[in-house]
């Protein structure tokens, strides 16, 4: 099970998060989300739990949890939604030409 941890201390590092949850069972993995620019935490990560069970117990017992000075948000993680890329060509309001006013005086 794929799990959302939001409310991150931002001194947190993967390998406290990963060792928080291997008090409830295996852990695949363990990822804080950087900002690209400045590589500072974003405060949210993920942590993947191969069984069920103990990641549901994982998810009961550390939400609104204090870690790190911060109560944290766990739950299951929602499917990723694709989104459109950003970039120069993704709307916006600007006036691409074609239907401006002609003035001939």
């Amino acid at each position: 099970m794929n799990i959302f941890i939001s409310n991150l201390n931002y001194n947190t590092v993967e390998s406290e998060l990963q060792a928080l949850f291997e008090n409830y069972g295996t852990v695949d993995s363990a990822k804080i989300i950087s900002d690209r620019e400045t590589g500072r935490s974003r405060g949210f990560g993920f942590v993947e739990m191969p069984d069920n069970e103990e990641a549901q117990k994982a998810i009961e017992e550390l939400n609104q949890k204090e870690f790190k000075q911060k109560v944290l948000n766990v739950s299951e993680a929602r499917p990723r939604e694709e989104r459109p890329r950003g970039g120069f060509n993704s709307g916006g309001g600007y006036n691409r030409g074609g239907n401006e006013r002609r003035r001939d005086w």
